[in-house]
């Protein structure tokens, strides 16, 4: 028993230890491997519902931002699973305001193609068109959405992995666009907040996002316009998750 908490207590001081050094934005960006996705690119974050931007893409979107990405947003439904799709449709441009996504740059789906619910299969194919049609129209060369994981294992959030890999596996993504996904961790890791930095230094494959502590409050911020959605359950979820603050992603 002492020497686990001993473990625990190295364990906490090392992540920590990090933290701080990850507090200065200039060495954050030596970890971002910035250069593998370049500066000023064109940014479609693909998402499944109302709250998926802030409960996992936050470090995402605000790293983009550091790198001076213009980034587009494309939600394939209203997050109407409890008739709350006009609130949650607000509480979206709410939340997109404070991580610096303009109005003008969001896209909501809101039909019965694409249901907010984690029994229904969203159509690969149907899901396919509708996003490549958008990544031609805004002239899209990176696409951010889940891993096969989905993150929470939500069925809507690996419809949109089916759909971007195939346009990828079958060669219909524009010359020049690249996609990166999300990855999912187990449990343990996704509860501890900084204190998994250490593992997602070893285990991230190409890109990693950390925010500094006045981003993490921009994050929150972010999250807290969705007031519906803010029961007791997400607010230990703000605190103690992961992808609130750190995001580790792949390219396909």
């Amino acid at each position: 028993r002492e020497a686990m908490w001993l473990l625990c207590v190295l364990a906490a001081v090392l992540a920590w230890g990090f933290i701080w050094v990850w507090d200065s934005s200039e060495r954050m960006k030596s970890w971002e491997q910035g250069r593998l996705l370049g500066a000023e690119s064109r940014t479609l974050l693909v998402i499944a519902h109302p709250d998926d931007e802030a409960m996992f893409f936050a470090p995402t979107v605000l790293g983009l931002a550091r790198l001076r990405h213009r980034v587009y947003l494309l939600c394939f439904s209203a997050g109407n699973y409890y008739n709350q799709g006009e609130t949650r449709k607000k509480e979206l441009l709410q939340s997109c305001d404070v991580l610096g996504i303009p109005p003008s740059s969001v896209m909501i789906i809101d039909n019965r193609d694409f249901p907010d619910d984690p029994g229904v299969q969203w159509d690969t194919e149907h899901v396919a068109s509708v996003l490549l049609q958008h990544i031609e129209v805004n002239g899209i060369n990176l696409v951010v959405t889940f891993d096969a994981g989905g993150v929470s294992g939500h069925s809507n959030h690996i419809a949109l992995y089916a759909a971007v890999r195939a346009l990828y596996s079958e060669g219909k993504l524009p010359k020049g666009c690249s996609v990166l996904t999300l990855q999912s961790v187990n449990v343990l890791r996704k509860y501890i907040s900084f204190l998994d930095l250490p593992l997602s230094l070893l285990h991230t494959q190409d890109v990693l996002f950390v925010l500094n502590s006045k981003e993490v409050a921009q994050a929150k911020r972010a999250m807290s316009c969705h007031r519906s959605q803010l029961l007791w359950f997400r607010r230990l979820y703000i605190f103690f998750s992961r992808y609130m603050r750190i995001n580790s992603l792949s390219f396909l």
